[in-house]
């Protein structure tokens, strides 16, 4: 069930953003006189198509093979490679008898629409749920490190004050491209002390191995049971719901981190642990099991200083458009990055199935329109790339064309269309296999 939640919200976000983008093309299309022939959300290949209507002399469809979709633009070199039509003579009501300027426009129309819809929804969300942070000054007890913070040296305990320089208002600020996208200097204040940490320019590569979380999280207090897993290993060992540990085997434990290293350091072995059950001490012995788990979950920390930020309408937009943009400016770098060799291609890049495990196997609104949103903005960046047969490649021919003055001749642009085809499929192969290694490792 979990799978077919997954794929459901993967289909329909992509279905959102596909049919959005199409549109943007098709409307611009519409406005200049151009026919259109063709609007599809996913590819009828080989003529196979799921379901199909004829309005005012446009077929619009749905194809079987769903990675992506197409509007079919009379008198233009498209996915179609429709040669025989552009051997005809031109028609005024076709993509080629129209000005260069013209053109443009259809090619960024579908670009434009992802920007817009992407600006709106998280200007959308940022109205409606506001921001949640954590104010940094006030997380006293500071940060637990995971696997990449450790390796870079940061300690549980330590409090991250400045990036680069820049004092750390919001805790979330240590999550942001300043720093996971390498070559940042983190200011650690220890024990008093204060001390510089480097984070390496590949640091993304480690990130994908594992997650951001594994870089640094909040240090939790320990707090109540708040719930125990049915026929889990610490329901069978006694614990109660409302029991907070208090030690394990004589040593006192104050945070969660603190407990799970007692935990994973006892894995196969009997752990004495003492609860505070009724405000009364009380002795419950487990046999930790193989990854330390027994089985329970802790009602959340309130000495973690959430602050929720609210806006108004008006107010929002500003906030959300900064949000929008961000996530392009991010995913640009990251592209440089890849280029540069300072991230592998193979941890930087996912496909669909990437995508889908980003959505989760449980409906939660907040995050499926948050990923729309991020998607649309990296599908208008993607789309703006100069391959050929992407939106941006027609972009550049189309800017060329207007600075020599004469058009490219339909041959180099059916070869070109062909060059950015096969360049695709080739990445789509990658993404996949990528994606498929992942998921058995």
């Amino acid at each position: 069930m979990g799978a077919l939640v997954m794929a459901g919200q993967v289909l329909l976000g992509l279905s959102i953003l596909i049919i959005l983008h199409e549109l943007g093309h098709f409307l611009a299309a519409r406005a200049f006189g151009i026919k259109v022939e063709k609007f599809y959300l996913f590819f009828d290949a080989w003529g196979v198509k799921l379901f199909k209507f004829n309005y005012k002399g446009c077929e619009y469809g749905i194809g079987w093979l769903p990675l992506g979709g197409y509007v079919k633009i009379a008198g233009m070199i498209d996915e179609s490679m429709d040669v025989e039509q552009m051997k005809q003579e031109p028609q005024p009501w076709e993509f080629r008898s129209k000005p260069a300027w013209q053109r443009l426009i259809v090619m960024l129309g579908g670009i434009i629409v992802n920007v817009i819809l992407g600006v709106f929804i998280f200007w959308m969300l940022t109205f409606k749920h506001g921001e949640t942070f954590i104010d940094n000054d006030k997380l006293v007890n500071g940060v637990v490190p995971g696997i990449i913070g450790k390796e870079l040296g940061i300690e549980p305990g330590d409090r991250i004050t400045h990036i680069n320089g820049e004092k750390v208002i919001r805790f979330n600020d240590i999550y942001s491209s300043d720093v996971l996208m390498g070559n940042a200097n983190l200011t650690i204040n220890r024990n008093g002390e204060s001390l510089e940490i480097h984070v390496p320019a590949d640091i993304l590569n480690k990130i994908a191995d594992h997650t951001r979380n594994e870089f640094v999280t909040e240090r939790h207090k320990i707090t109540k049971i708040a719930q125990l897993s049915p026929g889990s290993v610490a329901e069978e060992s006694g614990f109660l719901q409302g029991d907070s540990i208090v030690q394990i085997n004589d040593q006192p434990v104050v945070f969660f981190d603190e407990m799970r290293s007692h935990f994973e350091k006892l894995i196969g072995d009997t752990a004495k642990v003492v609860v505070m059950r009724n405000q009364e001490p009380v002795n419950v012995q487990v046999v930790v099991p193989e990854g330390g788990i027994l089985g329970f979950n802790i009602e959340r920390d309130q000495s973690i200083p959430y602050e929720v930020v609210e806006y108004g309408f008006l107010e929002a937009f500003p906030v959300g458009a900064a949000k929008a943009w961000s996530t392009v400016a991010d995913n640009a770098q990251g592209i440089a990055k890849i280029f540069k060799g300072e991230v592998r291609a193979d941890k930087a890049l996912s496909g669909p199935i990437g995508i889908a495990q980003l959505f989760g196997s449980e409906v939660d609104w907040l995050k499926f329109w948050t990923l729309v949103g991020l998607l649309s903005m990296v599908l208008a960046l993607m789309n703006l790339l100069p391959i050929p047969a992407l939106d941006g490649g027609h972009v550049v021919f189309l800017l060329i064309e207007m600075i020599q003055g004469k058009p490219l001749s339909d041959k180099f642009l059916e070869r070109a269309q062909m060059v950015g085809f096969f360049i695709l499929l080739a990445l789509m192969v990658f993404v996949f296999s990528n994606d498929i290694i992942k998921l058995f490792r």
